[in-house]
């Protein structure tokens, strides 16, 4: 019996040990969690308390430092040495604290704010506009603009916008591109190369002596395309129809011109040819008229007698009559002396 009851309580205290043991591993378990968890808020708090006193500008970056909205710091990237001593040197930058470089920059917390600004090569794409030549012909131009900002102070100022940039940019480039080529002929403007090259470059020239202001440079200018207006197309389809009518219409005047040409020809040798057959008949049949005269010459000298005989039979056939006709011949007639026997 009372090895019973100390079972019962060795049972009793190991179940309340791992009762106790249950409790101490779920109680760590939560501390850790908190731990962990307060952890990860201080970590948060931490970045977030080091964002407000860091920032970082990258080199494709221009930043602009503002402290209660005034501009107190600029940091400006991929400038020229010229370009950046310009900016030294305005006098917007006088009380402004002016850097280059990318890297990590500080700022005072919850009072001071950064915006950027890309400094990378912008390509605005224009909308395709109708301008008129000097020789009033009408074209379609597709150009565009290469540009990037150099002063992020008057680019903000004045710009404020990517947008409103390309906006501008459009404007004034279409009013230069529509004075220069007013003064151009259609066909200079589509086939001299060189000319177009010239006439974009001082083009942007004067661009950017007009968006200096506004922080801007222009770093070229490119037509994309020149088409001709689309109510032109059935006035050229015309005309090169009409063309194309004119051409045949030559053509074929030249080709029967051609052909009478040579049809005259052909007759002229045909006839020079048929000339001289005949000329050549006209011998053949005279050297053998003359040699008949001759064969009868000889035969009639070889026995005169006997040709004569001949030859009167010969008329006799030719003369008298065949289909029982009469004929009355004298007896003493030279004609029938071989008729009737009579010499």
């Amino acid at each position: 019996m009372n090895f019973n009851m100390n079972s019962n309580n060795f049972n009793q205290n190991n179940f309340n040990d791992d009762i106790n043991k249950a409790k101490d591993a779920v109680v760590k378990g939560a501390k850790g969690i908190v731990k962990t968890i307060v952890t990860i808020i201080i970590l948060v708090f931490a970045f977030i308390l080091l964002n407000q006193f860091f920032y970082t500008v990258d080199e494709t970056e221009h930043a602009i430092r503002y402290r209660f909205n005034e501009i107190v710091a600029v940091n400006v990237n991929n400038l020229t040495e010229e370009e950046y001593n310009n900016l030294k040197n305005d006098e917007k930058y006088k009380n402004i604290a002016l850097s280059s470089g990318a890297g990590l920059k500080v700022k005072i917390p919850f009072i001071d704010r950064v915006e950027k600004f890309s400094n990378q090569l912008i390509t605005y794409d224009t909308m395709p506009r109708e301008v008129i030549t000097s020789d009033k012909k009408k074209l379609i131009l597709d150009n565009n603009a290469q540009w990037w900002i150099v002063d992020p102070i008057r680019f903000k100022i004045t710009m404020n916008s990517i947008n409103s940039a390309n906006q501008r940019i459009e404007d004034l480039m279409y009013s230069k591109m529509n004075e220069k080529i007013g003064r151009t002929v259609a066909h200079k403007l589509i086939a001299d190369k060189d000319y177009v090259e010239n006439m974009l470059l001082e083009n942007a020239n004067e661009l950017n002596a007009v968006l200096s202001p506004y922080g801007i440079c222009i770093a070229d200018i490119r037509i994309k395309r020149t088409d001709l207006p689309s109510e032109n197309n059935e006035n050229i389809f015309n005309r090169m129809r009409t063309e194309r009518q004119q051409m045949a219409r030559q053509y074929r005047s030249e080709g029967r011109e051609e052909a009478e040409k040579i049809k005259a020809d052909a007759e002229r040798e045909a006839a020079e040819i048929k000339a001289k057959a005949n000329a050549e008949a006209q011998r053949i049949k005279g050297k053998g008229d003359a040699d008949a005269a001759a064969i009868f010459n000889e035969a009639y000298n070889a026995d005169p007698e006997f040709y004569a005989f001949y030859k009167t039979l010969e008329t006799y056939k030719a003369t008298l009559p065949q289909s029982g006709a009469k004929i009355i011949i004298t007896p003493d007639s030279e004609f029938a002396k071989y008729i009737f026997g009579s010499k």
